[in-house]
């Protein structure tokens, strides 16, 4: 990386904040939309730089403006804005810590909720589980909001893109905002493709072998990206 890179890295201006605020309140908008999250549960995060833009903590979706931008740095210290943060905010700087996450999405999806209270992970169902990078785990139960939480997220995520958390909800990171609500939806969507599978007495579902999982993983790189 150039040193003139770096700089727009840690630069990016007042418009990339604001067209990356705008796509991150339309994403937020869009988990209320598609039943992902109910009231102001949820959040969402993108990586502008080193800022993070992040949901502020119980303010509608659809009532947030380009005045109500907030942003924090690395550290969780606030750099834009007079709301406060999301009580999550923990796990998403964590993920931002550890990761070359470009954005973060947490959902109380139901049916990804409802597999966490009954399996250690979402068994491999459908061959999209290879844009999670295998099998989502679910993490333990801690309370919301915690270093806790953050820490046992971070164990579920491991070589992942994507986890349940137990009794809790969904977290997802990609490149972009898009890459990781994508991988949201199609996390809830494969829980209810497992629990109405599992549904049936006297029936057990049947899962992709390694092989047939290592096989779709190969051919899911790239997935949702743009060719240059």
């Amino acid at each position: 990386m150039t040193e003139q890179r770096q700089d727009a890295v840690r630069d990016p201006g007042q418009d990339a904040v604001e067209r990356a605020w705008a796509e991150l309140v339309e994403t937020a908008c869009r988990t209320v939309r598609d039943g992902l999250v109910v009231g102001t549960s949820g959040n969402v995060s993108v990586r502008v730089g080193d800022t993070v833009l992040v949901t502020p903590s119980g303010v509608p979706y659809d009532r947030l403006t380009a005045k109500d931008a907030v942003g924090v740095d690395l550290q969780g210290r606030q750099l834009i804005g007079d709301l406060s943060p999301t009580s999550e905010l923990p796990m998403h700087l964590a993920i931002y810590r550890n990761t070359a996450a470009g954005a973060v999405v947490h959902t109380h999806a139901v049916h990804a909720t409802a597999v966490s209270m009954l399996v250690p992970e979402l068994p491999a169902v459908h061959y999209m589980t290879g844009i999670l990078g295998g099998p989502a785990r679910v993490a333990p139960y801690a309370l919301y909001g915690t270093e806790e939480l953050a820490e046992n997220m971070l164990h579920a995520l491991r070589d992942r893109t994507g986890c349940l958390l137990q009794n809790h909800g969904t977290v997802t990171y990609g490149d972009s905002l898009s890459q990781a609500y994508d991988r949201t939806a199609q996390l809830e969507w494969m829980s209810r493709l497992w629990l109405t599978a599992s549904s049936l007495p006297a029936h057990t579902p049947t899962l992709l072998s390694p092989v047939q999982l290592r096989e779709a993983e190969e051919r899911l790189r790239g997935y949702g990206q743009r060719r240059d």
